[in-house]
């Protein structure tokens, strides 16, 4: 079977679906599926040459709607060498794409291909319901009634990461009435085995922290995440154990760790952040034997060994996200061994609670809260 996969970019930046398709790709190889890949990125992109499947990038597409011309002409001249399609993500120029690509075989009278749309959270309610987002909600829902449902109407199955995703999808829109609904599961490879040069080239990374502990956010730093919660929950939590030496409620044998904020920085939310941090907490010099312990420590997006090494020496991972529709990195935390401290707003946070691999608690301030108290009071046994 030959596999299209269709996304806007698959610059490893842009998140989780990109790295879906990287994860998905080696096992549908290893079950006799030919995998290509097509997006609008430029194809100069510095990414490229170093995935072992073909990418096929006919952008740049320099524009909100992520539009290429190149795209449709490629679609209408290459789709018909694959047996199935697989659209990853909605609300852009790709999967209008597909559609226009569907009619034109239909008019031909040719097979056309299955066609799959992995909507990859993008169909959670949150997005229709936040009031900050109330704008982009009304502009969704015109996008709906006159492009996003026909492709989802058309495609053959709507496929998603978990159950709770396939509910949430219901709630959206209307009409939506896809013709089958899948629940496919997801996933990530196994993590590669601890090495001591991933601390080394984490370290590289982050030197300020030196031998702390710390508690680690691996993501986009974006509003949806939940960051100012979690900053301003490690503060007041700071400050309460500071308050409170003589007390029986901390375990003072226990050492208070930091905070590591892993994610690219070049966002105003990001800056934001940033500046929250040093509000809050006293200004951190950038000569190692000044720092100030504990810290909140923001080492940009982190990779290959430098993140694995974030990972396996973390105390635990934290994501108080306001929707998270499976969250990669929290799975790559629990692969590496490393307890989970969430919000019940990742949709798998039910698997999570029930298998006993993490802290589940409300997308707010106080739920952040709890989750982090919860872990500091713990003691070395009880983490363990």
């Amino acid at each position: 079977m030959k596999i299209l996969q269709v996304i806007d970019t698959m610059s490893p930046i842009s998140g989780g679906p990109c790295q879906g398709i990287r994860n998905s790709i080696p096992s549908l190889t290893a079950l006799g599926c030919e995998n290509e890949v097509v997006c609008v990125d430029a194809a100069n992109a510095d990414y490229l040459g170093s995935d072992p499947f073909i990418i096929h990038a006919i952008g740049p597409a320099n524009n909100p709607w992520s539009y290429s011309k190149a795209l449709l002409n490629w679609l209408n001249t290459n789709v018909l060498r694959f047996d199935a399609v697989i659209v990853h993500g909605l609300w852009l120029y790709h999967g209008y794409a597909v559609y226009l690509a569907i009619l034109e075989l239909k008019k031909r009278k040719h097979q056309v291909p299955k066609i799959y749309v992995m909507p990859h959270g993008m169909l959670d309610p949150y997005f229709q319901r936040d009031p900050s987002r109330r704008l982009k909600a009304i502009r969704n829902w015109f996008y709906w009634k006159l492009i996003e449902k026909r492709l989802i109407h058309e495609a053959t199955a709507m496929l998603f990461t978990c159950e709770e995703e396939l509910q949430l999808a219901r709630e959206s829109f209307a009409p939506y009435q896809p013709k089958s609904e899948i629940n496919v599961g997801y996933g990530v490879p196994s993590p590669p085995g601890y090495v001591v040069y991933m601390k080394q080239a984490f370290l590289e990374k982050c030197p300020q922290l030196g031998e702390e502990s710390y508690l680690l956010f691996l993501s986009r730093i974006n509003a949806k995440k939940g960051v100012d919660l979690l900053i301003r929950a490690y503060v007041q939590l700071l400050t309460e154990r500071s308050t409170a030496e003589a007390s029986s409620q901390f375990d003072q044998s226990v050492p208070f760790p930091s905070l590591v904020i892993a994610g690219p920085l070049d966002s105003a939310y990001a800056s934001e952040m940033q500046q929250l941090a040093a509000q809050l907490l006293p200004v951190q010099s950038s000569n190692t034997s000044q720092r100030v312990s504990p810290a909140i420590h923001f080492p940009g997006m982190l990779s290959g060994d430098a993140k694995w090494g974030a990972f396996y020496g973390c105390d635990a991972f934290v994501l108080p996200s306001h929707q998270e529709n499976f969250g990669i990195a929290v799975v790559e935390a629990l692969a590496c061994g490393k307890p989970v401290l969430i919000s019940d707003k990742v949709n798998i946070w039910r698997e999570i609670k029930q298998a006993g691999g993490g802290t589940v608690n409300t997308d707010t301030f106080d739920g952040a809260l709890k989750s982090l108290k919860s872990w500091i009071e713990k003691t070395p046994a009880d983490r363990e």
